[in-house]
């Protein structure tokens, strides 16, 4: 099989399976696992899929930066948002990560809402700027600009200094066995330093980022309270979650 034929296999049984593995390709085929690897390599560097140990895995689009990624899905995270929005109780604290799913539930949070939102997003603060009963603190530090959020050592001291009800997670990539994932490390220790101080956190993930993967892991299913999608609940993901015991709230 040429070069060229091999890619196509590939990216068709990743379309079709969602994953990867080398070794079996490699038997299917009849050739080496290297020769697998090497073409993996070859897709990941062009971003058509995200290497994993033993394979690949569909890469996440939520990768593109924070301009781009305003125009991916945007009826799916405000569903999402709607949800999430509803979890929020009258005089508690909200922890609201970055991005522009997080930046929908900024909008979805009814403006008579007395509440505390802890951010290190300046769009999202700025997004509750007409919201009169809800306190906004804004953690500082780096501004990461691809995603318009604090990040870095001073961003995540300070978020180690509160502490909230709730936290409401971000992230570029859902699957069962990669975890939670997002495209960068630093994010990605923001992130946990944000899930740490909550009493409960929940991930809120738009169907597109369901079964994909990012470089970086953010926090393992353990860590945290539930998933909030727009995905059909009949999703194979959506079912081996439930399997193993994450909550799965559906954004219908």
């Amino acid at each position: 099989m040429l070069a060229a034929e091999r890619r196509d296999h590939l990216l068709a049984l990743l379309a079709r399976e969602g994953k990867i593995v080398a070794k079996d390709v490699a038997a299917d085929l009849g050739i080496s696992e290297d020769s697998v690897r090497r073409d993996l390599r070859d897709l990941a560097a062009e971003g058509l899929c995200q290497r994993v140990y033993g394979g690949a895995l569909p890469v996440s689009p939520a990768i593109a930066d924070y301009a781009a990624r305003q125009t991916v899905t945007p009826d799916g995270k405000r569903r999402v948002a709607a949800v999430a929005a509803t979890l929020v109780q009258p005089g508690s604290a909200l922890i609201l990560d970055g991005g522009t799913t997080a930046l929908a539930v900024a909008g979805a949070l009814p403006p008579d809402l007395a509440c505390t939102v802890i951010t290190h997003s300046p769009t999202i603060a700025a997004a509750l700027l007409d919201h009169p009963r809800a306190e906004v603190f804004l953690l500082g530090g780096r501004i990461f600009k691809h995603s318009a959020v604090a990040c870095g050592a001073a961003a995540v001291e300070a978020a180690q200094n509160v502490s909230a009800d709730l936290c409401l997670l971000g992230v570029t990539g859902v699957h069962p066995q990669a975890g939670l994932t997002t495209g960068d490390a630093e994010e990605a220790a923001m992130k946990r330093a944000l899930a740490a101080r909550a009493a409960d956190t929940y991930v809120l993930a738009s169907s597109e980022k369901i079964g994909t993967a990012s470089r970086f892991r953010v926090l393992p299913w353990e860590d945290v309270s539930g998933l909030i999608t727009d995905a059909d609940p009949g999703h194979p993901v959506l079912e081996q979650l439930t399997a193993h015991g994450v909550e799965i709230l559906t954004a219908g």
